[in-house]
């Protein structure tokens, strides 16, 4: 970064001045100017011979005539930080010149009391220091205050004595912080406030600078240094009617004095004593202030050298700015050729990306086509898949429904299975003791059989016998009677029904439980009542096995 100093300005000129410089066609790059060389060596310029209104116009005019060397000189920043630090750096070294100082009543903000104070003024910077007293070296406090307070006379008398009326004016700052002061004289309070308004507009110039520095300001470079040098100029004639203000007040004090004196008169010899007493302490102050002023001459020559050196640095940057301007036109020119033909080639390529992308879009129509039939297939097999899902419940129901029928049958089957067996078991006993019971009729039928055959002996022998005794009556039986009618097979079958009952009543009442066993009794008693002499005794073997067969 190229920095120019001068007092009492600074201009720091960075590569984003410069490109807004390129930008509004100020100046042209093609055809740069040529650049005067200024003398490196400033001859001392003394102190009677120009003043700082007249230095601080030359100086001016000479940034002037370096201003397009130096626009064209500038490199790349760092940062704004270190831009803005230097600003500040080169506003605190300039301070402590062209001062405007006196005397002045400040209302005290704790006591509201008024203390006169020496107040020094700053118009570079806007500091304004004040001490108790003029030959304090240290500073009792500090008035700061920007572009945007509030510095104006005060039409109240705010400290309330006659003498100080259109004296008094007050200082606002940002800070809701206020100020209020009083000066000797209306002239005083004047040029102090013009001399604040001064230094104001120099605040405010100073800010479009770092403003303009950062990108966010449009501060023309000489702005600052006009402002600067009306301050200046604003100061010096604020002091000359501070100064008047001085001598005013001093007269008022030696009237004073005067009329305190004991003898109510004082020669001339006292009076002279203290007029030179004054007059020495104001040429004290002036050959401060010329002092002052050399030793800023003498740094603003050394500056200016500085800046003479920076302008002919100034120069050769421009003439290697335009070497690089023309290598940089050069491959401008190559980047658009090689820019044309990667365009043609783009060109080619949009073209067969176009014809792509209608490839591309037609596959896509008929994949969202197939993608279509394919989701309702899906939706038709989902809906398939879900009637077979039902019918696989309802089947999978009734199987569990037979599967529950089947043991159900298979558990009634194997009672039946059980009871039949049973059954089996008690129709096999039943049997058995039916043939053990046949085979004691039949046996008590071939008793009765032989008995009967007996009877009918003894009857044909006694029926021989009786022939021969028809005479004898006897009174015979009803039942006898009967039983002779009826004949002896007859009368036998009775007998043996009797003896059948009396024997199995029990055992008739289970065999007439079920309609077969009913069925083999009628039958045997039928076979008994017809041929109940020709039951043959060695077929009973064959029914049993029979039975057993069934």
């Amino acid at each position: 970064m190229l920095m120019l100093t001068t007092h009492p300005i600074s201009f720091i000129l960075t590569a984003a001045s410069l490109a807004r410089i390129r930008f509004h066609g100020r100046f042209s790059l093609k055809e740069p100017r040529r650049i005067r060389r200024k003398p490196t060596r400033i001859r001392r310029i003394g102190s009677g011979n120009i003043d700082s209104l007249s230095v601080s116009c030359w100086c001016f005019r000479l940034i002037e005539s370096y201003q397009l060397a130096s626009a064209m000189a500038s490199t790349r920043i760092d940062d704004t930080a270190s831009s803005l630090d230097k600003i500040k750096r080169q506003l605190a070294s300039s301070s402590g010149r062209n001062l405007l100082q006196g005397p002045l009543l400040k209302r005290s903000e704790a006591l509201r009391k008024w203390n006169e104070r020496w107040v020094i003024l700053d118009p570079t910077t806007g500091k304004m220091e004040y001490k108790m007293r003029r030959n304090e070296p240290t500073v009792k406090g500090t008035i700061i205050f920007d572009a945007n307070s509030v510095i104006a006379l005060s039409p109240v008398n705010f400290h309330g004595l006659p003498k100080y009326e259109d004296c008094c004016f007050y200082i606002g700052t940002p800070q809701k912080k206020d100020y209020f002061l009083c000066a000797e004289t209306p002239g005083a309070a004047r040029a102090w406030v013009s001399t604040l308004h001064a230094t104001q507009l120099v605040l405010k110039a100073h800010k479009e600078a770092v403003n303009s520095l950062s990108g966010s300001g449009t501060a023309k470079l000489g702005t600052v240094a006009t402002v600067v040098a009306a301050a200046n100029s604003t100061a010096m004639e604020a002091s000359k009617e501070i100064e008047a203000a001085m001598k005013i007040s001093l007269r008022n004090a030696l009237g004073t004095v005067l009329n305190k004196s004991p003898d109510g008169q004082m020669d001339d010899k006292t009076i002279m004593k203290e007029t030179l007493q004054v007059k020495d302490e104001e040429l004290q102050n002036l050959a401060r202030k010329l002092r002052e002023r050399d030793s800023t001459i003498k740094e603003m020559a050394e500056k200016l050298s500085d800046t003479a050196e920076a302008a002919e640095a100034a120069a050769s940057a421009a003439h290697l700015m335009d070497e690089q301007r023309r290598f940089l036109s050069t491959e401008m020119q190559r980047l658009k050729e090689c820019s044309d033909k990667q365009l043609e080639s783009a060109m080619v390529k949009l073209r067969e990306s176009e014809e792509r992308v209608v490839l591309l879009r037609k596959e896509l129509d008929q994949l969202t086509r197939q993608r279509d039939s394919a989701i309702q297939e899906a939706h038709l097999w989902r809906s398939e898949l879900a009637k077979a899902r039902e019918r696989i419940l309802i089947s999978e129901a009734a199987v569990a429904r037979a599967e529950e029928k089947a043991r159900t049958a298979e558990t009634d089957a194997e009672a039946r299975i059980k009871e039949a067996a049973q059954r089996e078991s008690a129709a096999v006993k039943d049997k058995q003791e039916l043939l053990t019971y046949v085979n004691a009729v039949q046996v008590q039928l071939q008793r009765q059989q032989i008995d009967t055959k007996q009877v009918l002996q003894e009857r044909t022998e006694s029926c021989s016998d009786n022939r021969n005794d028809l005479t004898i009556t006897k009174h015979v039986n009803p039942a006898d009677e009967n039983m002779n009618k009826a004949g002896p097979g007859q009368a036998a079958m009775a007998v043996d029904e009797g003896s059948i009952r009396s024997i199995g009543d029990d055992q008739w009442n289970d065999i007439q439980a079920t309609e077969t066993r009913i069925a083999e009794v009628r039958e045997i008693a039928t076979e008994s009542e017809v041929s109940s002499s020709d039951i043959p005794v060695g077929a009973q073997p064959e029914q049993v096995g029979s039975f057993h067969q069934h």
